[in-house]
C-alpha cells in the first residue's frame, strides 16, 4: 500500500482524494479542488460565440490543444468542448504538477453557500495533461466519481488509523475486537461475551474484524451506483462505444439509445479480466526490475571492491616507477661523480706538471741571471752555448697548447628528460576496444625506396582496402651481419631515411603498423645494398696485392651538416664552403658518418688571415662545438698555423711538424677503418706520421675555424699518391 502513494494523492492539494472525479481525459481530480481551480470564460470565448464569429479554434490553441471543440476529434464530447488555457501564470501544486490558479476569493460578506453554483461558461483545466474543458449546465456533477479509488484510500486509511475501541465499555474504552455488521456496533472481547452472545438471535449475526467493519460501514450508503444524467437511476448496462455505465433511460431516450450495450456484470467480469492479464506481464516487468535492482546493488559493491584493488595497483605500479627513476638517478649521479673524480685528476697532473717544469724553468732562469753576472769571458764563453740551446729548448717545453688547461669546468653531461617527462605527462589509462581491430600489415614501396652513400630511405604505405585506423609506425633494420633488428623510427610518417650504416654493408628492414588494440604483423623484409667504399680486408698476402689502390675511389660524397653545427658557423656553396662569424673556433661536422672501409677527402683553404689554428680531422656526433677541435676527448684532429702543425686529441698536443698552410693550400684527412689509422696531408703531401692508430666506431668528418678561415670541402676523391706508395712499400 505504501509503495501507491503517488496514486492516492491530489495534483493540486498534494493530499489524500476526497471525492475524486474523472476527468475525460482519465484523470482523477478532487471535487473541491475542481471547484478551486474553475475559471470562468467571458461569453465571448465560449465555443458557440467562437463558431458563430467565423473565428478558427486554431486562433487560440495552446500546444497541442488543436480541434478540442470538436466532438469527434477530441474524444471528449459528451463532456463539452475544449478551450485554451488561461494567460495567467500557472502554479505548482504539492506533487510538482502545474496548476492555474484558483478564481478570486469571494467577497467577504457573501456566506460559503455562494460558492455551490458553478458559474457559466466555466472552464477547468486538468493540471496533468493542461487539457481545458468547458463545463455544461451540469458542472461539475457531469463528471463521474472514481468509487474505486475513494474505497482503495478509505482502506488505506483503515489499515494506518488507530486502534478502534469498544463502544459498550462504561470507563476506559478497551480497543475493539469484532465488530457487528447488524447491530452496528464495535464490542471487546468481554462486552462481545457479555452483550452478544453467540447463542439464540444473535447468533445469526456476523461478526467481522473492526477494520473490516468500518470500511463496510463507510461502503454501505454508496453502494448502488447511480445515472450522472439521470440521478434516479441505477447504472444497470456498460455502453462499449462510449465505455461508460449508463442507466434503462439513457438506453431509452438518451445519447445512447443507438449504440450497443452490455450488461453491466458480465462486463465487470470482462474488465477484471483483462486488468488481471495486464497486471500479469506488468508483474513480470517489475519482477525484472526487482531483479535489475539487486543487480545494480551488486555492481555498486563489486564497484567499490574493484576500485580499492585497482588504486592499490595503479599505486604499486607509480611506486614501482619512482624506485626505477631513483635507481636511474643513483646511477648517473654516479656517472657525474666518476667525471668529476676524472676532471679532478687530469686538472691536478696538469699541475703537478706545470708545477714542476716551471720550477725547472725557473731555477734555469735564476741559474743564468748569476752567469752573467760573471766577469770571466773565456769561462763565459765555455758554457753559453749550451745556456742557450737549454733556454730554447725549455722555452720550446712551453709551447703552444702547454699552457692550456686539458680539461673544460663544464661537464659534458646533458641529461635529456624531456621524452621522459613527455611520457609521464602522456601516462594514461589505455582502454583496449575489442570493436577495433589492429592494423594490416603495411606495404613497402619499392619504387620509393633506395640508398646513398651509408644512407638508406624506405617508404611504406597501408593497403588500399584497409579501413583500420592506423596511429603509428615502426620501422626496424639488422645491424648489417644479419644479426638482431632494432627500432630505428617510431612515429606517424611513412618514410624515414635511416644515416650512419655502414658503407658496403647489407641491411634488412622491415615495418609494422600499430593503434591502441594493438601491433599488426611485419611487411615483406627489403634487403638494402650500401655504397661501396674502400673496404680491405687483412690477410696473410701482401697489402698491394688485396687491392690495386691507385684504382680505388671512395664514393662517399657529402657536405657539411647545418643542423648540428655551432651556430656561429656561416654556409654556401651548397653547405660545401664554410667560415665563421666569430673570433672563437666553432666546430661543424659532415653530414656522413664513417665506420668501415677508407675515405679520403680535402679542404681548400679560401681565405686565411692573421695566422689563425684552424684544426681538421674526425669526431663524434656529440664532440664539443664551441672549442677547437680535439679539446675534448671526442674528436682527432690536426691544427696548422703558417710554419707549423700539431696533432690533438683530448687535449694533448703530439708530434710538432714544420710546415704551414697559406691562402690556396689544401689539406687532405684519410681514415683507414680497415687499418684503423687516421693520416693527414697539406698540399698532397704527408704532414707528419700516421697521427692516430686504433681509430673505431663511428666517425664524422669536422673542421673547426674562426671567422679568419674560410675552407671548401671536396668529397669522392682518389685515395693519394703518398698513401698508395706507402702501402705498397709494405
Amino acid at each position: 500500500m505504501d509503495e501507491m502513494e503517488e496514486e492516492r494523492k491530489g495534483p493540486v492539494c498534494g493530499s489524500f482524494y476526497r471525492e475524486p472525479l474523472i476527468l475525460p481525459c482519465s484523470h482523477n481530480l478532487c471535487q473541491a479542488c475542481a471547484r478551486n481551480i474553475l475559471v470562468q470564460t467571458p461569453e465571448a470565448e465560449s465555443p458557440q460565440s467562437r463558431r458563430a464569429s467565423g473565428v478558427s479554434d486554431y486562433d487560440y490553441l495552446d500546444l497541442d490543444k488543436m480541434s478540442l471543440y470538436s466532438e469527434a476529434d477530441s474524444g471528449y464530447g459528451s463532456y463539452g468542448g475544449f478551450a485554451s488555457a488561461p494567460t495567467t501564470p500557472c502554479q505548482k501544486s504539492p506533487n510538482g504538477v502545474r496548476v492555474f490558479p484558483p478564481a478570486a476569493p469571494p467577497p467577504p460578506h457573501l456566506p460559503p453557500a455562494a460558492l455551490a453554483p458553478v458559474p457559466r461558461n466555466a472552464c477547468l483545466t486538468c493540471p496533468q495533461c493542461h487539457r481545458s474543458l468547458i463545463l455544461d449546465e451540469r458542472g461539475l456533477r457531469g463528471f463521474p466519481k472514481n468509487r474505486v479509488l475513494e474505497g482503495v484510500i478509505d482502506r488505506y486509511q483503515q489499515s494506518k488509523a488507530a486502534a478502534l475501541r469498544c463502544q459498550l465499555c462504561e470507563k476506559a474504552p478497551k480497543e475493539a475486537t469484532v465488530m457487528c455488521e447488524q447491530c452496528d456496533v464495535f464490542y471487546c472481547e468481554p462486552c462481545r461475551l457479555r452483550c452478544h452472545p453467540p447463542r439464540g438471535p444473535l447468533a445469526k449475526h456476523r461478526l467481522v474484524p473492526p477494520a473490516q467493519g468500518r470500511v463496510s460501514r463507510r461502503l454501505s450508503p454508496r453502494k448502488i451506483s447511480t445515472c450522472t444524467d439521470h440521478e434516479l437511476e441505477n447504472h444497470s448496462m456498460y455502453c462499449v462505444q462510449c465505455k461508460v455505465p449508463v442507466c434503462y433511460q439513457c438506453l431509452e431516450e438518451g445519447k445512447h439509445s443507438s449504440h450497443e450495450v452490455k450488461a453491466l456484470g458480465a462486463m465487470w467480469k470482462l474488465h477484471k479480466s483483462q486488468l488481471s492479464q495486464a497486471l500479469n506481464g506488468l508483474s513480470d516487468r517489475a519482477k525484472e526490475a526487482k531483479e535489475f535492482l539487486v543487480q545494480l546493488r551488486n555492481m555498486v559493491q563489486q564497484i567499490q571492491e574493484n576500485s580499492v584493488e585497482f588504486e592499490a595497483c595503479l599505486v604499486a605500479q607509480c611506486d614501482a616507477l619512482i624506485d626505477a627513476l631513483n635507481r636511474r638517478k643513483a646511477q648517473l649521479l654516479s656517472r657525474v661523480n666518476k667525471e668529476h673524480e676524472h676532471k679532478l685528476k687530469v686538472v691536478r697532473d696538469q699541475i703537478s706538471h706545470c708545477t714542476v717544469k716551471l720550477r725547472q724553468t725557473t731555477g734555469l732562469m735564476e741559474y743564468c741571471l748569476e752567469v752573467i753576472k760573471e766577469n770571466d769571458p773565456s769561462g763565459f764563453l765555455q758554457i753559453s752555448d749550451a745556456l742557450i740551446r737549454r733556454v730554447h729548448l725549455t722555452e720550446d717545453q712551453w709551447g703552444k697548447g702547454t699552457l692550456t688547461p686539458r680539461m673544460t669546468t663544464d661537464f659534458d653531461l646533458n641529461l635529456d628528460s624531456a621524452p621522459l617527462l613527455q611520457s609521464i605527462h602522456q601516462l594514461d589509462f589505455v582502454q583496449m576496444k575489442a570493436s577495433s581491430p589492429v592494423p594490416a600489415p603495411p606495404i613497402l614501396q619499392l619504387e620509393e625506396c633506395c640508398t646513398h652513400n651509408n644512407s638508406a630511405t624506405l617508404s611504406w604505405k597501408q593497403p588500399p582496402l584497409s579501413t583500420v585506423q592506423v596511429e603509428g609506425y615502426i620501422l626496424e633494420l639488422d645491424d648489417g651481419n644479419g644479426g638482431q633488428f632494432r627500432e630505428v623510427y617510431v612515429g606517424k610518417e611513412t618514410m624515414c631515411t635511416v644515416d650512419g650504416l655502414h658503407f658496403n654493408s647489407t641491411y634488412s628492414a622491415r615495418v609494422k603498423a600499430f593503434n591502441k588494440t594493438g601491433v599488426s604483423q611485419y611487411s615483406k623484409t627489403l634487403v638494402l645494398q650500401t655504397s661501396e667504399g674502400c673496404n680491405f680486408e687483412t690477410q696473410s698476402a701482401p697489402y698491394s696485392q688485396l687491392v690495386d689502390i691507385k684504382k680505388l675511389v671512395a664514393v662517399a660524397w657529402f657536405s657539411f651538416d647545418p643542423g648540428s653545427a655551432h651556430s656561429d658557423i656561416l654556409f654556401s656553396n651548397d653547405n660545401l664552403t664554410v667560415t665563421c662569424n666569430s673570433y672563437d673556433d666553432r666546430v661543424v661536422l659532415g653530414k656522413t658518418g664513417f665506420s668501415k672501409g677508407l675515405h679520403y677527402w680535402e679542404l681548400s683553404i679560401d681565405r686565411y688571415d692573421n695566422h689563425p689554428d684552424p684544426a681538421f680531422g674526425v669526431a663524434r656526433v656529440d664532440v664539443l662545438k664551441d672549442v677547437m677541435l680535439g679539446k675534448d676527448d671526442k674528436a682527432w684532429a690536426m691544427y696548422v698555423d703558417n710554419n707549423r702543425s700539431w696533432f690533438m686529441h683530448n687535449n694533448s698536443h703530439t708530434n710538432r711538424t714544420e710546415g704551414g698552410i697559406t691562402k690556396g693550400a689544401t689539406v687532405g684527412v684519410l681514415l683507414d677503418l680497415t687499418r684503423r689509422t687516421l693520416t693527414f696531408s697539406i698540399n698532397e703531401d704527408q704532414q707528419g706520421p700516421v697521427a692516430f692508430e686504433n681509430m673505431e666506431g663511428l666517425f664524422f668528418p669536422a673542421v673547426s675555424l674562426n671567422r679568419n678561415v674560410q675552407v671548401t670541402l671536396h668529397t669522392g676523391l682518389p685515395v693519394p699518391e703518398f698513401y698508395t706508395s706507402r702501402a705498397s712499400m709494405q
